[in-house]
């Protein structure tokens, strides 16, 4: 037995870190700061059209996960999400904050509001600001969640609480992140080498290396250019360009990240491109407020240029 300890111990200590796995990915070449500009945006045809009618959740469906969160990530058996709900549950409610009507997310129990509307082609436009409450098991950790778009399939298909999808991250420090939500979703993207960041330590960078997102690999997400959220307790606004299966994620007038490639892929290896589908606005451990969601049709994608 100590022998076998040992040899374990061994083998964890000589297998490569993150870094150096990251490193064999994207190269040696350093995610240095890069200050991305928005170009050539289009003249909208027509206004924005509100999703959030400021009254109440017409149009929202709430899916919830397990009522212990913390069993989100793990192979519980018997465990049994809560589902689908349109009703009142202390869990998401319209309320009243700063003078105006939001959609409340409590956070405490996981899981998502989701759009009714099959959207494709779009710039979708939301403000948010964090609560002061956080809830176990992220209640020392970071305020996260998420604005995840060209969502398809089953509502408990990804641990039980989402559906899959392509995420634009809403976490301090890290919003506008793109991650793979499923294990069947693919993002491609362009990344560099950033030893400072934890679980994977690649920035995107334009210019830089082409990766995939795949979740379940080491490059599951891939972390924006730069952080551009505004201190706690303002309000921030995302901008989400999608255009066929590419996007751009935008916070607070700065663009973070541009992905392409949208896809799942069938258990055969057929790679489909993801094009289309609903929205979920998460719930994961952080009180938050989200208002003024709002989508229009767009013909092509704006273009981003880093500032010289």
């Amino acid at each position: 037995m100590k022998a076998i300890l040992i040899a374990a111990a061994l083998a964890q200590a000589t297998a490569p870190s993150p870094v150096d796995q990251a490193r064999a990915i994207v190269g040696d070449a350093p995610a240095t700061a890069q200050t991305l500009l928005l170009t050539d945006m289009s003249p909208p045809t027509v206004p924005m059209r509100e999703l959030f009618n400021r009254r109440d959740l017409t149009g929202w469906e709430t899916w919830l996960g397990y009522p212990d969160p913390a069993v989100t990530y793990r192979d519980q058996p018997g465990a049994t999400p809560i589902g689908r709900t349109r009703a009142t549950t202390g869990d998401v409610a319209v309320k009243m904050i700063d003078g105006a009507p939001a959609l409340w997310v409590k956070g405490q129990t996981w899981g998502a509001i989701v759009h009714d509307a099959d959207l494709r082609d779009y710039h979708l436009r939301l403000e948010y600001r964090w609560g002061d409450k956080r809830w176990a098991p992220r209640a020392d950790k970071a305020p996260n969640n998420g604005l995840l778009y060209h969502t398809n399939g089953a509502p408990s298909a990804v641990f039980g609480t989402w559906q899959p999808s392509v995420e634009f991250e809403i976490m301090t420090g890290s919003t506008g992140m793109a991650v793979a939500v499923g294990r069947d979703v693919r993002i491609r993207t362009t990344a560099a080498l950033d030893p400072a960041l934890v679980s994977p330590p690649v920035r995107y960078r334009m210019g830089g290396t082409p990766v995939e997102i795949v979740n379940g690999t080491l490059i599951w997400n891939v972390e924006n250019a730069r952080d551009a959220e505004r201190p706690a307790g303002q309000w921030n606004t995302l901008d989400l360009y999608v255009l066929g299966d590419r996007a751009v994620h935008v916070v607070n007038g700065v663009p973070v990240m541009v992905v392409e490639g949208l896809a799942t892929v069938a258990s055969d290896g057929t790679r489909t491109p993801l094009t289309h589908g609903r929205i979920q606005l998460q719930s994961e451990g952080a009180e938050t407020w989200f208002r003024r969601v709002a989508v229009q049709p767009i013909d092509r994608l704006p273009q981003v240029a880093v500032k010289r």
